[in-house]
């Protein structure tokens, strides 16, 4: 056993570690390119405001966008309509995931369910979902069925569509190597065809988050009694331009937040493709 794997040894190399000469790494340019237009936006914003080349009754500068969200955060108002928010959003993109996901593979692997289903699906995918406001508050009310039902139908066709062309352009010939090999249709399904297909998934659900915040926007905007798009109605009713900036800016937040998450499952799912390699 080497010297540094034990106690005393890891001990020194800590100490070691936390000397003068010691330079820890720091971030590199592909970890900081990322921010550098947002941190230019913000900074030309400002600097806009302070001047007075931007009015504040048309734009609030982020100073006060920053005052905002500490004023509502400390009232707890702020955190109550994030959370409320997230769940009908990410509720609305498991079911309609799911089941965008299920038609997908059902569709890509079998004739008959494609021939059943996939052209219904594509006839309801032509009707903006959103026009369906009106109808859906007739159905729902103002609940939370509305607001489920409309991001459920959101997220469903982006999903479908590409987990249906996935299936559907995996490598033929890797489908008939596993036949030569013995497999079976649930081991080839397992072990060819789903692992080709993932990178088609994962381009459906990135697709499909944009597409669910979207939606709770608009349909918290009109019919909502709580969430980000309700405190945002709100704050435009009273001429509070810094809250309604806020709403925006949290779900931009919240949006990169769970695109960060989904390519962060991505790499992780295709770590044996050499594409997602680093």
């Amino acid at each position: 056993m080497s010297t540094f794997d034990t106690p005393i040894g890891r001990a020194l190399t800590e100490r070691k570690a936390g000397r003068p000469g010691f330079r820890p790494s720091l971030p590199g340019r592909e970890t900081l390119l990322p921010y550098l237009v947002p941190v230019a936006i913000i900074a030309i914003w400002q600097l806009g405001c302070s001047v007075g080349w931007i009015s504040s009754r048309i734009m609030p500068s982020p100073a006060d966008v920053a005052a905002a969200f500490w004023a509502t955060t400390l009232t707890g108002q702020l955190p109550h309509d994030i959370l409320v928010s997230a769940a009908r959003a990410f509720g609305g993109l498991l079911v309609g995931g799911s089941i965008g996901f299920l038609l997908g593979i059902a569709n890509g692997v079998s004739k008959v369910s494609e021939q059943l289903t996939d052209t219904t699906l594509q006839m309801l995918r032509t009707i903006p979902h959103l026009a369906m406001i009106p109808l859906v508050i007739l159905w729902f009310g103002i609940g939370e069925e509305s607001k489920l039902f409309l991001t459920s139908l959101g997220v469903l066709f982006p999903v479908y569509l590409n987990t249906y062309h996935g299936v559907r352009n995996v490598d033929r010939d890797l489908i008939e190597m596993g036949r030569v090999y013995g497999m079976g249709n649930w081991t080839l399904f397992r072990k060819v065809i789903f692992p080709g297909a993932l990178p088609s998934i994962f381009v459906g659900l990135r697709y499909a988050l944009g597409i669910m915040w979207l939606t709770l926007i608009v349909s918290e905007s009109i019919a909502a009694s709580s969430g980000i798009g309700h405190m945002a109605n709100n704050a435009r009713e009273f001429m509070m331009t810094d809250v309604v900036v806020l709403s925006l800016v949290i779900y931009a937040v919240l949006g990169k937040l769970a695109d960060v998450v989904a390519r962060a499952l991505e790499r992780r799912a295709l770590r044996w493709n050499p594409v997602y390699q680093k």
